[in-house]
């Protein structure tokens, strides 16, 4: 059975051609337009001729006529009416690069405009080139890798595949990398799941978009679930990418699989929201890890400073080198209003990947702490779930899934649900007849990259299934935890003590009030809840917690109210940790005589 790896393995293998013509940083603009060139011609391969025949029929038909209907021709949203396909490109031998020139022009006018995206033209002509001549040779072996019984997520994984092989040649790792399909498939059934009901009606039409869509991973597996889950479902999906050959990749398999490719914009999406005026049903992304926004500050900073929450960016900015909270504010700004009556369908759904950085970064009053607070004081946030690392092709580190969602179901109103997947305990190995497994992750038959571990997609007690499970059951156990919303919240207190003079008298102002002494000053963080003698969550003042924790040791001690901040965060590690008792001295002793006693009988047999 040949796998997607097989096929990019062969495409791979076409880029030692380009060794010594080309950097290997370089190879991309190259292989990638190859790749989707071929691809569309294989797609369109078992109609080519028919387009071809009835191409006298249309010649007196405007541009556009023509496209629509030789696109019915060809049963897809595109067609290719040049007489050449990458078999008679390469059988003559003289011309490849006037009748691949000729090819490309065939193609109607949804895919030239993706193909211009790579700026091929300029590496045809390179190739072509006597120096280098290798053109016929790279056509030539494109030309025999065959394409066409590859599905979208199979085709998706080719180019994620290749995209990470170049950025590894070229050193681009910072910030890039690709959303596993079995993490995505997670993310669309929790999305999915609190919709389920309404999700098998006949005929039903619903909208998901990605602001950071890349080649398309997340919109593709999002319509392959629907459609499993409801053949008479339709969605429709739409995104906007900053990198050009992602964006064409992306646009291409929009375009294959005959979603609207126009809903696919090109640009940054902070500076140039190129979908402005929609709004989505279901959202989903994997926004870059720790990419600063320095380019865009500009624009940002003047959309928050003159539109406030009239704009995407009201509620706080981040610090400059990671922009990962602006996109969660762009996607919120772009939430279908939420219905009038708890039981009529409504609202929008937003599922997120982020390291943890925005779980905790920036102390009260940071732009960090108040994205945060407007998050939750608007009881948006629905589930945090912790992944395992080593989970994404171009970083180790561990990732955190929110779920927001501004129609929440009664029963989760005014709570948060915190699930610690990321599988690191001996209590999550299932026992399974005579197999052990761990309920989270399993290791990779092979690495590919960074990524050493996926999350089992298939079986009720391991992976998707049983965090889906964990999500949708919303009870509490060891993965689990239930958490009130003002929980996440904290003052964060300025303490003062006062001046003293060399006698040790205190130092008064005019009014007769304390001076502080500022290398005296402490600041306390005094959380909103605090848990009673049975363990029950009850709110508290700041006077009570000064009352209770400050004075006894500092009796001199006050707050400076005029300073005194709102914060929040999610500590989520410190929620999960359980304290593991220290060995006694007794154990440890036993153990280093019975090394030292090892250690003995080695060297006797050593000396023998």
């Amino acid at each position: 059975m040949t796998t997607f790896k097989d096929k990019a393995n062969l495409i791979w293998d076409v880029a030692d051609l380009l060794r010594g013509d080309y950097k290997q940083s370089d190879y991309g603009k190259v292989i990638l337009p190859m790749t989707v060139l071929r691809r569309l011609d294989c797609v369109l391969a078992p109609t080519k001729q028919k387009v071809l025949d009835y191409l006298p029929r249309v010649e007196k038909f405007s541009d556009s006529a023509k496209d629509l209907t030789l696109n019915k021709i060809a049963g897809a949203n595109f067609h290719n009416r040049s007489p050449f396909d990458f078999a008679k490109i390469v059988a003559d031998l003289n011309h490849v690069a006037a009748n691949l020139r000729n090819h490309i022009n065939g193609y109607s006018a949804s895919a030239r405009e993706i193909i211009e995206y790579f700026n091929f033209d300029d590496q045809i002509e390179r190739m072509d080139d006597p120096k280098a001549d290798i053109l016929f040779q790279v056509v030539n072996r494109f030309a025999g890798i065959d394409l066409a019984g590859m599905d979208s997520m199979q085709m998706g994984y080719v180019f994620e595949d290749l995209i990470r092989r170049f950025a590894e040649q070229s050193n681009e790792t910072a910030g890039e990398h690709f959303t596993p399909r079995e993490v995505i498939k997670l993310m669309v059934n929790i999305l999915f799941n609190a919709d389920s009901q309404s999700l098998t009606q006949a005929g039903i039409v619903k909208t998901l978009y990605d602001p950071a869509c890349g080649t398309g991973g997340m919109l593709s597996i999002g319509e392959q679930r629907l459609k499993e889950f409801n053949p008479d479902a339709r969605l429709e999906v739409f995104g906007q990418e900053i990198n050009p050959e992602s964006y064409a990749i992306c646009k291409s398999d929009m375009l294959i699989k005959g979603q609207n490719p126009a809903n696919i914009k090109f640009g940054n999406t902070f500076t140039i929201d190129g979908l402005w005026d929609e709004r989505f049903d279901y959202m989903l992304s994997n926004p870059p890890f720790g990419v600063d926004w320095k380019k865009a500050r500009k624009i940002i900073t003047d959309e928050h400073n003159n539109q406030g929450y009239a704009g995407r960016f009201g509620a706080g900015l981040p610090r400059i080198n990671d922009g990962s909270l602006l996109f969660l504010q762009h996607m919120l700004s772009k939430t279908k209003p939420p219905p009038r009556h708890p039981d009529e369908s409504g609202g929008s759904r937003i599922g997120i990947v982020f390291n943890g950085s925005p779980l905790f970064t920036g102390q009260a009053g940071s732009g960090e702490s108040n994205i945060r607070q407007w998050i939750i004081e608007n009881d948006w946030l629905e589930a945090i779930i912790a992944l395992p690392d080593q989970l994404f092709y171009n970083t180790g580190i561990s990732t955190y899934v929110w779920i927001l969602n501004n129609h929440k179901s009664v029963e989760r109103k005014g709570k948060v649900q915190l699930i610690n997947a990321a599988g690191s305990k001996d209590e999550e190995l299932v026992q399974s007849g005579e197999r052990r497994f761990n309920r989270f992750w399993e290791k990779m038959p092979r690495s590919l990259g960074n990524k050493r571990k996926q999350v089992a997609e298939n079986g009720e007690e391991k992976g998707i299934g049983f965090i889906t499970r964990l999500y949708g059951d919303f009870a509490e156990n060891e993965f689990v935890k239930i958490l009130p919303t003002e929980f996440f919240g904290y003052w964060r207190v300025v303490v003062e003590r006062p001046q003293t003079d060399e006698n040790g008298a205190v130092v008064t102002g005019r009014d007769g009030s304390p001076k502080a002494d500022t290398n005296l000053r402490d600041y306390e963080n005094i959380p909103f809840l605090r848990k009673d003698p049975d363990g029950k969550l009850i709110q508290q003042s700041i006077d009570e917690y000064f009352q209770r924790e400050v004075k006894p040791h500092l009796p001199d001690a006050w707050i400076d109210k005029s300073k005194t901040k709102t914060g929040y965060e999610i500590n989520f590690t410190k929620y999960f940790y359980e304290f593991k008792p220290l060995r006694s001295l007794t154990e440890i002793k036993t153990d280093i005589l019975a090394l030292e006693e090892s250690s003995l009988e080695l060297e006797k047999k050593a000396l023998l």
